[in-house]
């Protein structure tokens, strides 16, 4: 369904939204941090990662909460309009890992829709959350 969403009418409580795979790469984290202006050196340099104990650099939350908000909108189509995005972290995505994004619709009133994402690693969940989203010029199918 990516690009044109489903059809209107189609979002139902419960409905399973494709899972979508992401390797995680030093690049995606380094270029995720510096997007976003977070030049903490755990986000870049693993010697410093290393000294403050994580085996190895790690992906800063502002970059997740992107990839969460893109997992949906490519789900629900380029009219799709975030309202909230709202996650909470566990297990950090390291280089040489892939995140797992998978998400159920929660609730469907006419044109908002509340989705709940988990996003699973090789060491277990990364990120649980929710996105709050607006469909315009959908009803309530």
């Amino acid at each position: 369904m990516r690009g044109g969403g489903p059809q209107a009418g189609a979002v139902r409580v419960g409905t399973r939204l494709p899972p979508l795979e992401i390797e995680i790469t030093r690049t995606l984290i380094v270029a995720g941090a510096i997007a976003s202006r977070d030049y903490q050196d755990v986000h870049h340099d693993p010697e410093s990662a290393r000294r403050k104990g994580s085996p190895d650099i790690f992906m800063n939350i502002l970059t997740t909460n992107g990839l969460v908000g893109r997992y949906v909108t490519d789900h629900f189509g380029p009219n799709a309009v975030l309202r909230k995005v709202a996650v909470r972290l566990g297990a950090p995505n390291r280089p040489g890992d892939t995140m797992v994004l998978t998400g159920t619709v929660e609730e469907a009133d006419g044109e908002t829709v509340t989705v709940g994402v988990v996003g699973s690693n090789g060491i277990g969940r990364h990120v649980t959350g929710t996105v709050t989203l607006t469909l315009p010029g959908w009803g309530a199918g």
